[in-house]
């Protein structure tokens, strides 16, 4: 009696939190598509203030580029036998 009353409890609790998880994933799924849409409307409208005022976004310097940095070997910096 007292296995069948957990058992019960159990499936009641696992599919509970079944609905909960399909809820917040549909949530997560609705906030980042949302997130996505209002990047996508920023760069699209910053773009058009930029061909609307071109004196301003020329103003504005653009960020100067990182430095390369490329693969060096440990063979080559390796202290030397002497």
């Amino acid at each position: 009696m007292v296995l069948t009353a957990v058992s019960g409890v159990a499936l009641l609790v696992a599919v509970l939190a079944v609905v909960l998880v399909r809820r917040l994933a549909r949530r997560v799924d609705a906030i980042t598509r949302s997130y996505w849409d209002l990047r996508y409307e920023h760069t699209r409208l910053r773009s058009q203030v930029a061909r609307l005022d071109p004196e301003s976004s020329a103003s504005v310097e653009p960020a100067a580029p990182a430095p390369s940095v490329s693969f060096v070997p440990l063979s080559t910096i390796r202290k030397k036998d002497t």
